[in-house]
């Protein structure tokens, strides 16, 4: 039997954290149904409000959706194998929501419709749960109305937000202040790959691989184990430094990348935008032949217009995920340069380009592979801050071409 907390690889501390505070939760339970309401019972490890943090791939929504069925299982231990466990990990359970922003931010309309729908009583009489997805991305009005809530929190309500780190910039102090921490690690590549071995099936060459080239992300290890397309997009990232010879060449590798980005996120939403306006339309009265059939769907272009507007938001974002994947597997090629250079005793990033990093490391001083890393960092920042991507990825391979 696989317990809920099982797809948290390198997790060792904070699900230890999680369980006691799951078993504290099961505890009150017990002791409020005994002893009602007004009993006095204290949380002993539990709280009404956590973040947790981490860098990307180290499991910061798997950490809360497990953490959420933990909470519902009717074992109270998250035994992932109740009827509470199946229904929270598959998001289908009435007393877990889950907020999993599809644009660049969070409004503040979506957070007053959860804080509300979340006061309820629970229906299976155990705990409403709120799972916010990078709650870096609420607005700051939605960051207020949230902060109402866990400030002044209905009795049976946990909210679990999920951030890059507890910076400003990423959630509030005020939040912050009010919640308990739960800090995740990027997991080492060893126990990436033996996940990718014992539950995937994935030859142990291959896993190997792919969680080093991933660096501890094990969602984007499993597809680069399995998809071909997302190999072939990284070796396209990873053969960049061999174009840039030439200013000409710097723009036609970042236009390359941002097609790129721009295709792959077009093919992964066509099929979900397709589907969302096709039941729009149907739910409008699309194809009906009564009396006001035509006249409804006349006046249901504001909200083709803002279905339209939402898929818009959402394909940005996606772009702009895939335009960092790339950016993180380039920035981990010129780590490589820069370790070559300073002959350190690690690993290289990228094992099948290592021989192209060493050779680099012989032309470069360690200066040099510095401030070309420097430069994809950077590029990161910026996209972050809005900035253009073509402007910010087009100044990173100057950058890169320049040293």
């Amino acid at each position: 039997m696989v317990d809920v907390f099982a797809d948290l690889v390198g997790q060792d501390e904070a699900v230890a954290t999680l369980r006691r505070a799951a078993t504290a939760a099961a505890v009150l339970l017990r002791a409020t149904a005994e002893a009602g309401p007004d009993s006095g019972a204290e949380l002993a490890g539990m709280t009404h409000a956590w973040i947790f943090t981490g860098p990307p791939g180290s499991g910061r929504s798997v950490a809360a959706r497990a953490f959420a069925a933990a909470l519902q299982c009717a074992l109270g231990t998250g035994c992932g194998d109740c009827a509470g466990c199946h229904t929270t990990l598959g998001g289908t359970h009435a007393d877990v929501r889950f907020v999993v922003p599809e644009g660049l931010s969070i409004s503040v309309s979506e957070i007053r419709t959860l804080v509300l729908r979340a006061a309820s009583t629970p229906a299976g009489g155990r705990w409403q749960v709120v799972v916010i997805e990078d709650a870096d991305r609420l607005t700051e009005a939605a960051g207020n109305a949230l902060l109402k809530a866990i400030e002044e929190p209905p009795p049976r309500t946990v909210f679990l937000l999920c951030t890059p780190s507890t910076h400003p910039d990423d959630i509030s102090v005020t939040i912050r202040s009010r919640c308990r921490v739960v800090p995740l690690r990027q997991p080492p590549a060893a126990a990436v790959a033996t996940v990718l071995t014992t539950r995937d099936g994935v030859p142990a060459d291959v896993a190997t691989w792919a969680a080093a080239a991933a660096q501890g992300h094990v969602g984007r290890a499993r597809r680069l184990a399995r998809d071909p397309d997302a190999r072939r997009r990284r070796e396209a990232v990873l053969a960049v430094p061999r174009r840039l010879t030439g200013v000409g060449a710097c723009f036609d590798a970042a236009s390359a990348l941002i097609e790129a980005a721009e295709g792959e996120a077009a093919a992964s939403v066509a099929e979900l935008n397709a589907g969302e306006r096709t039941a729009l339309e149907t739910a409008l009265g699309a194809g009906g032949t009564g009396r006001g059939a035509s006249g409804a769907i006349r006046g249901a272009a504001g909200q083709l217009k803002e279905l339209e507007r939402r898929q818009k938001s959402r394909a940005t974002r996606v772009q702009r995920d895939a335009l960092d994947r790339a950016l993180v597997d380039l920035a981990g090629f010129y780590r490589d340069v820069l370790t070559a250079t300073l002959r350190a005793p690690v690993d290289p990033v990228h094992t099948d380009t290592a021989e192209l990093a060493r050779t680099a490391a012989g032309r470069w001083t360690a200066e040099a592979a510095l401030r070309r890393l420097e430069a994809v960092l950077a590029c990161r920042t910026a996209i972050e801050a809005n900035v253009k991507p073509r402007i910010a990825v087009e100044t990173m391979m100057l950058a890169l071409w320049r040293g």
